[in-house]
């Protein structure tokens, strides 16, 4: 069973923020740049909260707020849902369809490590299913 170190191999250790005074343009900018759907509201090294595509469409856009003009803090969501490394990534499905929400931030010893989404966890899932479908095809056939 794949875990979140496993994802976070995959992916690379980046890890995108910006700081809760930052406007939500700038971090709107960060996730555009890096092709990514949050960034992580970080205070030094402490994590404060999570903004996403979706923070800003519902707290933004919706309530004809300018986004050159918003903080970050005011929109972002706060308290982060977090995973260790090792939670496996079923576990990581139910979490985030029970708290309704697309990102979780991977946490060891207080260091954050990366930020798995939602689709890196149906890709990861698609791709152990394929193994095991063609697994048990040899078994089969063997």
């Amino acid at each position: 069973m794949s875990t979140v170190k496993d994802l976070l191999g995959e992916k690379g250790g980046a890890v995108f923020a910006v700081t809760p005074e930052q406007r939500v343009l700038d971090a709107l900018r960060v996730m555009a740049d890096a092709g990514i759907g949050s960034v992580l509201v970080m205070q030094g090294s402490e994590l404060l909260g999570i903004l996403s595509e979706r923070d800003y469409a519902r707290k933004v856009v919706l309530l004809g707020r300018a986004s050159h003009d918003t903080p970050v803090t005011d929109i972002m969501s706060s308290p982060v849902v977090s995973v260790q490394p090792s939670t496996g990534i079923h576990t990581c499905m139910r979490l985030m369809t029970d708290q309704r929400i697309r990102h979780l931030a991977v946490v060891s010893d207080g260091a954050i490590l990366g930020v798995v989404s939602i689709g890196d966890l149906v890709k990861r899932m698609l791709a152990d299913q394929a193994v095991e479908i063609d697994q048990l095809k040899q078994y089969i056939s063997s």
